[in-house]
């Protein structure tokens, strides 16, 4: 069930329903939005449902544990297991065939052949893991109180908006939002059917029919021309964004319908005029969870510019293999992980002057680009096809699918009027405006009409 499905529009107009018939209870209405988020997730395969639960269970226990243990020792013991089981099964069911074909060669020259399981990946389990391991390792910290709310905990990890992709909320922020009843109203209703209705747009309209081009180009890589190359690597750039910020925007306007607040995950990351700007723009809750839970334990910057390198390295390395489970999906995060540590080196000539400021973006941009070719393509021959008609090219198909170059030209306006600080002041306001519903029916209108055919899955259900 996705968001973008006439399945999910019912299912989600009979949680309203439900809730408008327990006005005024609140521990009513948090018992049926978890039934409602378990059922949205069976809804795609009930047995990994029980993964959910494992981890619900568990790491509530272990936070309410560690509320009532002062021994160091066993506070470490605790938290260990927290780690040791979230982390074990999202390394068994994300990771173990990946580890198991990356040793094949190696163990076939001692005359073993392991051959691949049959694992299938539960969908939103990189999320969700995440999710809990915040939450026990900052109870662990004392930077927040364990929750005494069992109900409310299995609602914080289950919250169906976020559940598969995110955004990857912290229980610091969301649990005590449960603590008081959040009415219908019809403003967050307004405001959730605005954010809803912008992302089904980037989506189906825009990131569906992108792929239409991309997805071919990628598929038949070195057929095709260097400019129609170029023009695939960049309509992926801007499908991949509009996919996943529109799934963010949908997943933020139903819980915003809802009552709820998820945080934002993106603020125009193709603005950005260095890597690091580009990670405090793109996916916020991932780049800020690897920051405070993997690259600050580690040191930081706080021990001289070498282990600071090491360990921007190390943390975008586990940060591309948490993207997926492929040797691609580290190398890309090892290109960022360069690429942040490099900055950091380089002499702090700022950005002043609009020359060099451009030159800045175009400059994150180009490799932006480069790097979104990698982390695109199944392996590293597509990828070194691709990347060989972009920069040593030899005559291939030219094609040039027209929706792109109307995409990238359209875009470009919105981030330069964004860039300007006006794009918000020409869109529509908070409070509903009297062109507020033709304009979201147009742009929902546009998406049923042009929906591409076929399954379109958002491509960060695969993560």
């Amino acid at each position: 069930m996705i968001f973008s499905s006439i399945q999910f529009i019912l299912f989600f107009l009979a949680v309203l329903g439900g809730l408008a018939l327990l006005r005024g209870r609140n521990t009513a209405r948090k018992v049926l939005l978890l039934a409602a988020s378990w059922y949205f997730y069976a809804y795609w395969d009930w047995r990994f449902l029980s993964l959910i639960l494992v981890s619900t269970l568990m790491d509530f226990w272990i936070g309410s544990q560690l509320s009532v243990t002062a021994d160091p020792a066993m506070r470490r013991r605790l938290l260990q297991g927290s780690l040791v089981v979230n982390l074990g099964l999202l390394g068994v069911f994300k990771y173990l065939n990946f580890f198991i074909d990356s040793a094949t060669p190696l163990l076939n020259t001692l005359g073993l052949h392991p051959g691949s399981l049959d694992i299938v990946l539960p969908v939103g389990i990189s999320f969700y893991t995440f999710q809990t391991l915040s939450y026990t390792i900052d109870v662990y910290s004392k930077r927040m109180e364990a929750h005494d709310s069992l109900l409310d905990f299995a609602l914080f990890v289950g919250f169906f908006p976020q559940l598969v992709a995110g955004p990857i909320v912290r229980a610091s922020h969301f649990l005590p939002q449960l603590e008081s009843y959040r009415p219908l109203t019809s403003q967050n209703m307004y405001e959730g059917f605005q954010r809803f209705s912008y992302g089904l747009f980037k989506k189906v309209f825009l990131a569906d029919r992108l792929a239409i081009f991309s997805d071919h180009v990628f598929a038949n890589a070195g057929l095709y021309d260097c400019t129609s190359t170029w023009l695939a690597a960049l309509a992926y750039t801007m499908q991949i964004y509009f996919d996943f910020s529109g799934y963010s925007d949908m997943a933020i306007g139903a819980a915003r319908v809802l009552g709820y607040d998820l945080g934002e995950n993106f603020d125009f990351p193709y603005l950005s005029k260095s890597p690091r700007e580009f990670w405090q723009r793109w996916h916020i809750s991932l780049s800020t969870w690897v920051r405070d839970y993997l690259y600050i334990p580690l040191g930081g910057s706080r021990r001289g510019p070498v282990r600071n390198f090491v360990n921007l390295m190390v943390t975008w390395l586990l940060c591309g293999l948490w993207h997926g489970a492929a040797w691609t999906f580290v190398a890309w995060g090892g290109l960022h992980g360069a690429a942040l540590g490099l900055n950091r080196l380089a002499p702090k000539g700022g950005t002043d002057g609009k020359g060099r400021a451009f030159l800045a973006w175009v400059g994150t941009m180009f490799f932006v680009v480069v790097g979104w070719v990698l982390f695109r393509s199944a392996d590293f021959s597509q990828a070194a096809l691709m990347l060989r008609q972009m920069f040593l090219p030899e005559p291939g198909i030219a094609w040039y699918y027209p929706f792109v170059p109307f995409v990238l030209v359209a875009s470009a306006v919105v981030f330069a009027l964004e860039a300007k600080g006006v794009w918000k002041q020409l869109f529509l306001p908070e409070a509903p405006a009297w062109y507020s519903p033709a304009l979201l029916l147009s742009l929902i209108g546009l998406a049923v009409t042009f929906r591409p055919e076929g399954f379109n899955p958002f491509i960060y259900f695969q993560f």
